[in-house]
């Protein structure tokens, strides 16, 4: 009958290289996550999503599915501890990040007192597209909720809350600067008339639709996990015939909202926003593309990042 061996895990704080905890008879079919929740019982300010672990105090943090006897170390291992700070969940992050913009923007909508002169407070605007734009982009961030709550699912994976308030300042800093112009007494309607924002609200609603369908596909692929791990295809949605040119289609239709709402309001910051937008998406988009590209030798080649044919 074999004897198991276990391990010994000595954690060392990654910046003074001080001894912080020593840890006997480990399993060797821990995982990096069991090493955690072991040091969280020694310092329990530290819970285990503020933990990085390292084998070099200046590598990469080891994940949490990482099992100990699989990792180039002998029978005594030492790690290296850095505090990531407080985190959050990603559902309470989305949460945040979207509910700001859409209740900044409303209170552009209906002119709030010390926002534009006083003879404006609570007056609305006489172009309809003005309203019209309020709606779009309601309907826009209500949908980011409602797919935050009930569509998306999440790891237990979790974002610093120094990287919260950067990312909320950026979404509702835009979001009050959009409507700042959108909603000005001095705003005038787009150039041509309904028929410029009739076009544009005809695709702002095609783009929201298809990224909810892409949203949906994506949960439903991460949701069947009997047959393994699989790259999103098209289903019998036409929405969804995208991924037959793009790897994150769902990134192609938020740019497309966001060209649209532009069209529709004719705003240079609105414009200024979704060129922004769809530079950090396309890094994201390409990101992903590499990945699965990576890990399945039959991903279709045709496949580009975010724009078809092109990017």
């Amino acid at each position: 009958m074999s004897r198991t061996t276990f391990f010994e895990v000595e954690v060392l704080d990654a910046n003074t290289k001080e001894q912080l905890c020593f840890l006997n008879k480990v399993e060797p079919y821990s995982t990096i996550g069991d090493i955690k929740s072991l040091f969280h019982k020694s310092y329990p300010h530290w819970y285990p999503a503020r933990q990085a672990l390292k084998l070099d105090p200046k590598g990469k943090s080891l994940r949490d599915d990482e099992i100990l006897q699989n990792l180039p170390v002998g029978i005594t291992a030492t790690m290296y501890f850095r505090d990531l700070g407080p985190q959050l969940g990603w559902t309470m992050v989305f949460l945040v990040e979207y509910i700001g913009p859409l209740l900044t923007y409303l209170l552009f909508y209906f002119r709030v007192p010390y926002i534009y002169s006083p003879r404006y407070a609570f007056t609305s605007s006489p172009h309809p597209v003005v309203t019209l734009a309020c709606a779009c982009h309601t309907f826009h961030y209500v949908k980011r909720l409602i797919e935050t709550i009930f569509v998306h699912r999440f790891s237990h994976g979790t974002m610093p809350l120094r990287t919260i308030v950067r990312n909320c300042a950026y979404y509702w800093g835009f979001s009050a600067w959009l409507a700042y112009y959108i909603n000005h007494p001095l705003y005038t309607p787009p150039s041509y008339g309904e028929l410029q924002v009739n076009y544009a609200l005809f695709l702002f609603v095609m783009c929201e639709l298809g990224n909810f369908s892409i949203h949906l596909t994506l949960n439903n692929l991460r949701g069947d996990r009997s047959r393994g791990r699989r790259f999103p295809m098209p289903t019998k949605n036409p929405f969804t015939w995208l991924f037959i040119f793009v790897s994150c289609p769902n990134y192609t239709y938020e740019v497309g909202a966001w060209v649209s709402f532009s069209i529709m309001t004719q705003c240079l910051p609105v414009a200024l926003y979704t060129l922004l937008g769809f530079i950090q998406m396309t890094i994201w988009a390409k990101g992903k593309h590499r990945a699965y590209s990576r890990e399945f030798k039959d991903y279709p080649t045709l496949r580009m990042a975010i724009i078809p044919m092109i990017l």
